[in-house]
C-alpha cells in the first residue's frame, strides 16, 4: 500500500508542469514561430491604461490569443511580403525605437538642483510688474456717474452706492474687481487706475460698457511665480529639454546626405509608387 502511494505521489509530480519564470519561455508554436513569455509581457507594458486594470489571468489569456491569432495572419505574408506592407514596416519600427529613445530621455527623476536651475533660467531675471486691486460703479449715462463722484465726495460709502446703483455683475460684491495686471482691463479703464492713488476716486471714465466711476483700493508689485507654484512645470520643461538635447545629439551625431534630385511634394499621396 506504501509503495502503491509513493508511485502515485511520483507520477503527480512529474505530471505537474513548471510554472514559466523565464521571459524566453515558449509559450505556443503556430507555424513554426515560437511565441514567448516575453512577447506577452513586451505588449502588455505597452497597453493603454484601462488594460493594465485588468486581472492577471484575464490579461494574460486575452493577450496569449491575441498573439496566435496575429501569428496566424502574418505568417502566411510574412514571406511574401507586397512592397507596400515591407515599406511599412520598416518606418514603423524606425517610429517604435525612435519613441523608445525619445521616452528613455525623458524618463527618470528629475532632481531639485535641475528643478533650481530651470527656475532660475525661466525667472531668474523676471522684473516685477504692477498689479491693481479696484473696485467701480457702472451706470448709463455721464450724468449718473457725476452724481455718484458728487456723493461720495460728500462722503457717501463707495460699497453702498456700488450695490445699490451699479449695473455690472460685480455690483453685489461692492464693486470689487480684484487684483489685476496691465492689459486685463480695456485701455479707458486701465488708463483711469494707472493715473489714481491709492483711495482716490475718478471721474467719469466711459467704455463700451458704459460710465464706470473707480476707486483704486491697492497697488502693488508682483515678481515671478514661486518656485513650488511651478515645480510641476518644471520637472516638465526639464524633461523636455532632455529629449531635445537626445535628439540634437543623434542628429550631431549622424551622417546625413540629402539627395539633390527634386521631387513633386503631390507624390507623398501616390500610393501607385509602391504598389507591387
Amino acid at each position: 500500500m506504501k509503495h502503491l502511494l509513493a508511485s502515485a505521489a511520483m507520477i503527480a509530480c512529474l505530471t505537474v508542469p513548471a510554472v514559466a519564470q523565464d521571459a524566453d519561455t515558449v509559450l505556443v508554436t503556430v507555424n513554426g514561430k515560437d511565441i514567448t513569455l516575453g512577447h506577452i509581457i513586451a505588449v502588455a507594458d505597452n497597453l493603454p491604461a484601462q488594460f493594465q486594470q485588468l486581472p492577471d489571468e484575464q490579461l494574460y489569456n486575452g493577450l496569449l490569443e491575441q498573439l496566435i491569432r496575429q501569428e496566424a495572419l502574418a505568417s502566411g505574408v510574412r514571406d511574401d511580403m507586397s512592397r507596400a506592407l515591407r515599406l511599412s514596416l520598416e518606418a514603423q519600427e524606425t517610429a517604435l525605437i525612435a519613441n523608445f529613445v525619445v521616452d528613455q530621455a525623458g524618463s527618470g527623476e528629475v532632481s531639485e538642483a535641475d528643478l533650481r536651475a530651470q527656475y532660475e533660467a525661466q525667472f531668474g531675471n523676471a522684473e516685477p510688474t504692477p498689479e491693481f486691486n479696484a473696485s467701480h460703479i457702472l451706470v448709463g449715462t455721464e450724468a449718473e456717474a457725476a452724481s455718484l463722484v458728487s456723493q461720495l465726495a460728500e462722503g457717501a460709502d463707495f460699497v453702498e452706492l456700488a450695490k445699490t446703483f451699479s449695473t455690472g455683475p460685480s455690483g453685489p460684491n461692492g464693486g470689487n474687481l480684484g487684483w489685476f495686471g496691465l492689459g486685463q482691463m480695456v485701455p479707458p479703464f486701465e488708463a483711469a487706475v494707472l493715473a489714481l492713488e491709492v483711495g482716490e476716486v475718478s471721474a467719469p471714465v466711459e467704455t463700451q460698457f458704459g460710465w464706470h466711476v473707480l476707486i483704486l483700493n491697492d497697488q502693488r508689485e508682483v515678481g515671478g511665480p514661486t518656485f513650488d507654484e511651478v515645480r510641476d512645470a518644471l520637472a516638465e520643461s526639464v524633461r523636455e529639454a532632455r529629449v531635445t538635447a537626445a535628439v540634437e545629439g543623434a542628429l550631431d551625431a549622424s551622417t546625413v546626405v540629402r539627395s539633390e534630385v527634386e521631387v513633386d511634394p503631390a507624390l507623398v499621396r501616390n500610393s501607385d509608387l509602391i504598389a507591387d
